[in-house]
């Protein structure tokens, strides 16, 4: 049969039946299905589930965050929870993890499309011009979007136009996409577009680097919290809880950049995804976003003439977190943010330097 064409309303029904039947002898997906009423995914049939873990106590001392927590990791693969466990326990003894978050943004990149590299051009300068009313009008369809700034990209006869905005308590990735698109429908029917000879606009060309690995980017446009978590290590401590001396974790580490810089490593880290996947489920964040919210940059200060501490700095561009909405409403993810303190208005950055804190701990 041509896949164009079709198929019959009788084969549809059949494919349907057999569908449903499979999902009929479905016992552990399926065994709370009676709460699925509230779920936003499309054709929810039930739940994954994931266990979950705890990790902690850690201290953490941080601009938004300054508690004393213990921290849920949902996770399949052993030793996970165990080596942040580790970890905590051995920056605990030190004192605890400092942190800071220190700005934040969330973007969407449309791509206008023009028939000649001239009418490009002529878009680009003009964007300036444009940019009040583009603002007014993205910020029309939501409470909390405040767009930030424009960054046009000139690619032969289209421009790429990163549009930077703020999102406040929620991770924001739904709402800017539903605000930038909502100001270029608009500027699309305008006289400005007839002017500048706009052929057409797409919401989003690729550009704001959405769910991809090329997390350094996110240094000039964050997606997300710009934060960074640091503690240190003595050695004594050292040699008690993890059995090495810090000239020995200082040594294995600075022959693992030398690694990285070999692999062409995109960033520099052991394997903080480790932890932030595991908080990103528990507390409702998008799982998809660890992708780039893993990018880190993890850098070492050891003390060889005098304490011979050990340092650590974790630097992460862009966590993509929020404290309301998405999957933060659902009751266990609502109750993995309230044992960490970050549940609800005004606890996004607090979230940030959480899952930082406990991200350098397991590394």
């Amino acid at each position: 049969m041509d896949k164009k064409t079709p198929l019959p309303a009788s084969s549809a029904m059949d494919a349907t039946q057999k569908y449903a039947a499979q999902v009929d002898k479905l016992v552990h997906i399926t065994r709370h299905a009676d709460e699925l009423s509230d779920i936003k995914i499309e054709n929810a049939i039930g739940f994954a589930q994931i266990p979950i873990g705890v990790a902690g106590p850690l201290t953490i001392h941080g601009h938004h965050q300054t508690n004393t927590v213990v921290a849920p990791i949902a996770t399949v693969e052993a030793a996970v929870i165990a080596t942040t466990a580790r970890g905590c326990k051995a920056f605990q003894a030190c004192g605890g993890i400092k942190a800071y978050a220190m700005r934040e943004g969330m973007g969407r990149a449309p791509v206008f499309f023009f028939d000649s590299v001239d009418d490009a051009v002529g878009f680009y300068k003009r964007l300036p011009e444009f940019q009040p009313q583009l603002k007014k009008d993205a910020e029309m369809s939501s409470r909390f979007a405040r767009l930030l700034r424009l960054t046009p990209h000139l690619i032969g006869k289209t421009v790429h136009v990163h549009f930077e905005f703020e999102t406040g308590d929620a991770a924001g990735q739904n709402m800017t996409e539903i605000a930038t698109a909502t100001a270029i429908a608009k500027f699309s029917s305008s006289l400005a577009a007839k002017e500048v000879r706009l052929v057409k606009v797409n919401v989003e060309g690729h550009m704001s680097i959405d769910k991809t690995g090329a997390g350094a980017r996110a240094m000039r446009n964050p997606r997300g919290v710009t934060v960074q978590a640091w503690g240190t290590l003595t050695d004594e401590v050292c040699r008690k809880i993890l059995r090495c001396s810090t000239a020995d974790v200082y040594r294995t580490l600075h022959s693992s950049k030398e690694g990285d810089i070999r692999s062409s490593n995109d960033g520099s880290s052991v394997n903080v995804s480790n932890a932030i996947a595991g908080l990103f489920i528990a507390t409702g964040q998008d799982a998809a976003s660890v992708v780039e919210s893993s990018w880190a940059h993890l850098t070492l200060d050891f003390d060889f003439d005098g304490t011979r501490n050990l340092t650590f700095t974790l630097f992460f561009p862009s966590l993509i977190v929020g404290s309301v909405g998405g999957g933060t409403v659902y009751p266990t993810q609502k109750e993995g943010l309230e044992m960490i303190g970050c549940a609800g208005p005004g606890r996004k950055w607090a979230l940030a330097e959480t899952i930082a804190a406990f991200a350098l701990v397991g590394d």
